[in-house]
């Protein structure tokens, strides 16, 4: 069977799986992907928190395990802080969502229109678009995203010695204002572009692919024209997306451990904090091995959010589907 024709046969088998943009309702997409979304990252929260102060915490404190840090956390703070910084996140992120969803969307619609009649197998063709698209997606909502992701990093950790402390996110942002200007909210800005951009492209190009054979390996596609259920559905795609966050989460953890301190810590002496002063810190404080500090809730948090967040990004598409 020749690439095009196996092209036909599996987007006509899997035409319930694979809902482009031209088929959704953007109003609905949005409300409907706002309000999902924003339970999903709140159920995630409390993990972030931990990751990030597992990566800034100095002294006897950076060796602690997870669930340790979980515990002081709750035992200091109550519930209210493992979802420091939530609300900020949560209302802040809604503007970024709509842009980074619309150009995840549109980028990898063109470049499966754009390589269509090429050559080459499906699976590598579905990769190819999904990462183009987690590329382009994150440049277009990187220059939204760092400074949400100063502002609220800094909440997380704003008890920690060494640490400011601010009154909620407005005057957070007012004293990242006044003592390094526009540039503080910017800390790490290239550092998230050169690395983040890549990882999220790994991101969607693992999930792509792993999706598309998952369902050539169930018998999907090809001369099959039969149609997945929805445990088959939702199965396959949870799938995907945890085999795609675990693999994001092992290449990723060093990058975002040097961005974490960079963007909330202070305590550099004279000059600005950069990369290089922040990575020979953590080599100082914990050799090499520092840059997988926090690499076991980034892990679980890459790999549920993986999950969670195809799962509920794919049943978004089909409950904003236009009326046919």
């Amino acid at each position: 069977m020749s690439v095009e024709t196996e092209a036909s046969a599996t987007s006509l088998a899997l035409s319930d799986v694979n809902i482009n943009w031209e088929r959704l309702d953007k109003t609905k997409f949005h409300v409907i992907g706002a309000i999902l979304f924003t339970a999903q990252m709140g159920s995630l929260h409390p993990i972030s928190v931990v990751k990030t102060r597992m990566q800034v915490v100095e002294g006897t404190l950076a060796h602690m395990n997870g669930f340790s840090v979980f515990k002081n956390i709750m035992r200091n703070d109550g519930i209210r802080g493992i979802f420091r910084g939530f609300g900020t996140s949560a209302v802040g992120s809604l503007p970024g969502r709509v842009l980074a969803l619309t150009s995840l969307e549109i980028s990898k619609e063109m470049v499966l229109k754009h390589t269509e009649h090429m050559k080459m197998p499906e699976t590598t063709r579905v990769g190819l678009a999904n990462g183009v698209a987690g590329m382009v997606s994150n440049v277009v909502s990187c220059a939204y995203y760092v400074p949400l992701d100063v502002i609220c990093q800094r909440l997380m950790v704003q008890d920690l010695p060494g640490i400011s402390t601010y009154n909620g996110p407005f005057d957070a942002i007012r004293g990242v204002l006044r003592t390094e200007g526009v540039r503080g909210l910017y800390r790490g800005f290239g550092l998230t572009m050169l690395t983040m951009s890549p990882a999220n492209a790994l991101w969607w190009g693992a999930y792509g692919a792993a999706q598309h054979l998952i369902w050539k390996t169930l018998g999907y596609g090809g001369h099959s024209e039969k149609k997945p259920s929805h445990l088959e559905l939702v199965s396959v795609q949870a799938t995907a997306g945890t085999v795609a966050g675990a693999c994001s989460s092992v290449i990723t953890t060093p990058i975002d451990t040097i961005k974490t301190r960079l963007q909330v810590m202070d305590n550099y002496g004279a000059g600005r904090p950069s990369i290089r002063k922040t990575t020979r810190l953590l080599i100082e404080e914990d050799g090499w091995a520092g840059f997988y500090r926090g690499f076991g809730p980034r892990f679980l948090n890459m790999s549920l959010w993986g999950t969670s967040m195809i799962v509920t990004y794919e049943l978004i598409k089909r409950l904003s589907l236009k009326q046919e």
